[in-house]
């Protein structure tokens, strides 16, 4: 009986010293994980004092911020003890809330929404659709580059209109000429437009025949747009993103890039698509350097979030990355668009996934043909151009 009792209190002993070492380790990355955001707000709001941005946009926000910090702070079911039996024993263990998110799937066999009927001019066809726009009806803006126009194809439609331009190539305030992107602004029911052969971005209101040169002077490739209405472009031939206010004119401010030609973490390679989370980081598709960079707001290089390692079809490989999404979760999509294949890269991950197509170059349901731009509607199904294929293709979501 003693030994019995001698042996189990060493058990517990040894138990404890080693719930005590995971539970220390747990608190005090909770409490670095407070003090970063605590610091991050603290920084935002002196980044917004400098640049004088104080409106009532960015004050909401950052009251959200500090309400999330104050809810983590207040909120201690991230760590817990959990009791496990045993015979004779009740050992205990630090269990985390913190589980890996779900990874969705989707549809291998595209469905053709928009085009694929041969390239062409009429109402039902494409000429090499560039980026595309979904709003909140599930109404489709495409960048129909080849016929020099915007496109909106409404739900459930088998023909588009033509919104923007269609009065054939030129550079007249009424024409495009091989527009590569654009934006949909619902505040103001109008879209901005990388009218990339005019080095120029329009603004083109949907309800009034009056289009304007928003910028100019500039190799526009693609657009973005933040959640405080600020205009990213992307210059391919100066390989750097430019950032303008929408009141703002003149040449905008550098955000990324702006170093010349190169392969080095401040440089691009023909910058192209562009995403910009919530924090205004910004992440870009890096095409001939094969890779997706990360640039944090404000920051003097970025980092490789996706490729990097050579042109190549390989997991760890890109081959002329083009349209990017990132998710809440941090995941990244990608268009391979040389590979013919949509990726998937997660946070930290060595290598992507291939999430749609990869079955080499072609024109079935289940392939692509250097796809170009990317979108996701609101009930999470995912949207390729095709550009070779002169199609919209629709992957459904199935989990």
């Amino acid at each position: 009986i003693n030994q019995w009792e001698k042996n189990s209190i060493e058990i517990i002993r040894q138990t404890a010293r080693q719930c005590r070492q995971t539970f220390l380790k747990a608190i005090v990355g909770f409490h670095i994980d407070i003090e970063e955001k605590f610091n991050k707000l603290i920084k935002e709001i002196k980044e917004i004092e400098e640049e004088n941005e104080v409106n009532e946009t960015n004050l909401e926000d950052l009251k959200e911020k500090l309400r999330e910090i104050t809810r983590k702070v207040n909120d201690s079911s991230e760590i817990f003890i959990e009791e496990d039996s045993q015979t004779f024993i009740k050992r205990i263990s630090v269990k985390s809330t913190r589980l890996k998110p779900k990874l969705e799937k989707w549809e291998q066999n595209g469905t053709t929404i928009c085009g694929g009927n041969g390239r062409g001019h009429k109402s039902y066809q494409l000429s090499g659709p560039e980026g595309i726009f979904i709003d909140k009806h599930q109404n489709i803006f495409i960048a129909d580059s080849g016929n020099h126009r915007i496109v909106r194809w409404k739900r459930n439609e088998n023909q588009g209109t033509v919104v923007a331009g269609g009065n054939g190539k030129g550079s007249r305030l009424n024409q495009l000429n091989h527009p590569t992107d654009m934006i949909f602004d619902e505040q103001t029911d109008s879209l901005i437009i990388a009218d990339y052969g005019n080095r120029r971005v329009m603004w083109w209101f949907l309800n009034e025949d009056k289009p304007e040169t928003f910028i100019g002077d500039i190799d526009c490739k693609r657009l973005t747009m933040d959640k405080f209405r600020c205009v990213y472009v992307s210059d391919d031939m100066e390989h750097e993103v430019r950032r303008w206010k929408m009141e703002e004119n003149g040449r905008g401010r550098i955000f990324a890039g702006g170093y010349g030609r190169g392969d080095q973490l401040n440089q691009f390679q023909f910058p192209n698509f562009m995403f910009v989370d919530d924090e205004q980081s910004i992440y870009v598709s890096d095409v001939e350097n094969h890779r997706v960079m990360k640039w944090i707001k404000y920051a003097e290089e970025g980092i490789v979030v996706a490729g990097g390692n050579g042109r190549g079809d390989n997991l760890n490989q890109l081959n002329c990355p083009e349209g990017i999404i990132v998710d809440h979760e941090g995941r990244i999509y990608v268009a391979d668009c040389g590979n013919h294949r949509i990726m998937r890269w997660c946070e930290g991950d060595e290598e992507g996934e291939i999430i749609v197509g990869g079955n080499r170059n072609g024109n079935e349901p289940n392939q692509l043909s250097y796809p170009r731009s990317l979108s996701f509607d609101d009930e999470g199904n995912l949207y390729v151009g095709d550009l070779e294929n002169d199609r919209i293709e629709k992957f459904g979501l199935i989990s």
